[in-house]
């Protein structure tokens, strides 16, 4: 018994949860990478590279490494 309960609390531990914040901040960051790509289409030199180095470096990986305090706090339910 104490090995299942032991798995649990790792998987527990290894559970990624996005929140509201973290789905936001990845949608942006797919918004500005797309922008990106439309202004690089159009000939745009300067701002599209900001623009995809700041989706693809900057937001995307924020998303996913920024955690908020309900995906921190919350328990993933068992079957219930």
């Amino acid at each position: 018994m104490a090995t299942k309960k032991s798995k649990k609390a790792r998987a527990r531990r290894n559970l990624v949860v996005f929140g509201e914040r973290n789905v936001l901040l990845l949608m942006a960051g797919l918004i500005v990478i797309l922008i990106g790509y439309l202004l690089l289409g159009r000939g745009s030199i300067t701002a599209a590279p900001i623009l995809l180095v700041l989706g693809y470096c900057v937001m995307v990986p924020l998303s996913i490494i920024l955690w908020t305090k309900q995906s921190k706090d919350k328990e993933p339910r068992s079957g219930e």
